[in-house]
């Protein structure tokens, strides 16, 4: 089914298998390891993570530098534990999610007898009444319901996975439950709440650097990616259509839209000229850039900020993922609801835990003065959705012009062929080994998975 599968393939990009997971805290510890239950989560280096990054983080969450750090490792080991253990309990799994300083993890299951398994993989063990599946099916009804027509005064729905429900924020009651009837939803499984909200496309008109878009109109940067040779960025898709040209922070010629969904989804990627490089950083706007080592999706209750061109760095938490929100254009669903703030001009800008890209700015309500709520499309989705591959820390900007320092035995290839597209977590065989594929990219001459250990690992 579509919710099953959306998951899965978001899963397969940013921890394809409990040890592709473990690459996130290895990059900070030194330490990977193929069960998630064998490595501890050691605090972070000093120098891996931003100070701009970790400025915030104090501002927004009250931790000083060295329990940011802690806490980001523990969040790291916390993904890639529940990916596997998501992957393990299958049909029973029931959501996952982290909480205090500590970011204790705890894996909701509906089935008892899978409490060991969770324990002895460094979590706590919850067991509900219903699968993250069987709500997920309650909420595509109502997106596809939302799909129908828009539902009026009821800006926002998700899964609670603490909760175990389905929530739907309405303005009434009576709006809630229309929209419950609307979709055919099972109410039991659902709890309408009363809310204010009136969330909004953050475009008025590196990670986090303003573009303008036909000559009018601001947006910010989300991710540098590259399609094949091609270099450009990842964005909101409500900035522009296909088509649409963009200018730099400098107002100097810089690229087209390749390609945009908005409804539906939230994501765009722009082909940026010859005079654009790509980097592997976000815009720490005066605190020190961040740099960019890959794109491991956080966990319910982690913490993440935000780079955008208009309010600069804003720290918060991942409140729910799979949500849906219907702005005045019309319902997008998928997205990641936070409480971090933003404002006219952040759309689509970076959002980042530690060093792991989280996504791109879509929208939401309040203020950075006053606080507001603010979803985030996962940066997974997008890159798949366009074939791109994340420009990372260890990512080449142009094919590698020496051959690999162990170069194969056998003949070159093997099963992997460059113009291929490959999805993360794919395997190829090449020079007598195998390899798994960490990113998804288009393999282009000289990127032999030998020599580009940032997208290909051994095993």
């Amino acid at each position: 089914m579509e919710r099953t599968t959306l998951r899965r393939r978001a899963l397969a990009a940013g921890t394809a298998t409990v040890a592709v997971g473990a690459l996130a805290l290895a990059g900070l510890t030194g330490v990977a390891s193929a069960d998630p239950a064998d490595s501890a989560a050691a605090p972070v280096s000093a120098d891996s993570l931003s100070p701009g990054l970790l400025a915030a983080m104090e501002r927004d969450l009250g931790l000083d530098a060295d329990d940011a750090r802690s806490r980001i490792a523990n969040e790291y080991r916390a993904a890639a534990v529940a990916a596997g253990l998501e992957k393990s309990l299958g049909a029973d799994f029931a959501g996952a999610r982290v909480s205090g300083e500590k970011a204790t993890l705890t894996v909701s299951t509906t089935d008892a007898s899978h409490a060991a398994r969770i324990t002895g993989a460094g979590a706590k063990a919850e067991v509900v009444a219903h699968s993250l599946d069987r709500l997920e099916g309650v909420k595509e009804g109502l997106d596809r319901a939302a799909q129908r027509k828009a539902p009026k005064g009821v800006p926002v729905w998700y899964v609670d996975v603490e909760a175990n429900r389905v929530v739907v924020n309405a303005a009434s009651t009576a709006a809630g439950t229309a929209f419950l009837k609307a979709a055919g939803a099972d109410s039991s499984l659902v709890t309408v709440a009363r809310s204010a909200e009136k969330p909004r496309t953050f475009a008025d008109l590196r990670g986090g650097d303003a573009y303008y878009m036909n000559g009018s109109g601001r947006c910010s940067i989300g991710f540098s990616v590259k399609r094949g040779t091609q270099n450009g960025f990842a964005t909101a898709g409500h900035c522009g259509r296909v088509g649409t040209t963009t200018n730099g922070f400098n107002q100097q010629a810089q690229g087209t839209f390749q390609g945009s969904t908005f409804p539906g989804r939230d994501y765009a990627w722009v082909a940026t000229n010859a005079n654009w490089t790509p980097r592997p950083t976000v815009n720490g706007y005066g605190r020190g850039d961040v740099t960019v080592a890959g794109s491991t999706a956080s966990v319910v209750g982690a913490s993440v900020c935000r780079s955008g061109s208009t309010t600069g760095w804003h720290c918060g938490t991942i409140q729910q993922l799979n949500t849906s929100v219907t702005y005045p254009e019309g319902t997008i669903s998928g997205v990641t609801r936070t409480s971090v703030c933003a404002e006219p001009g952040d759309s689509g800008g970076s959002y980042i835990s530690g060093n792991q890209a989280q996504g791109v700015t879509s929208g939401g309500s309040g203020n950075c003065s006053s606080g507001g709520t603010t979803y985030f499309q996962p940066l997974n989705p997008l890159l798949q959705a366009y074939g791109l591959t994340l420009v990372t820390s260890g990512t080449p900007t142009d094919p590698p012009t020496t051959p690999p320092t162990d170069p194969p035995t056998d003949p070159p290839g093997g099963t992997w062929a460059a113009g291929t597209a490959y999805a993360a977590g794919a395997t190829v065989t090449y020079g007598g080994a195998t390899y798994r594929c960490l990113q998804a990219h288009t393999a282009q001459p000289g990127w032999t998975p030998a020599a580009v250990p940032a997208l290909w690992q051994r095993i």
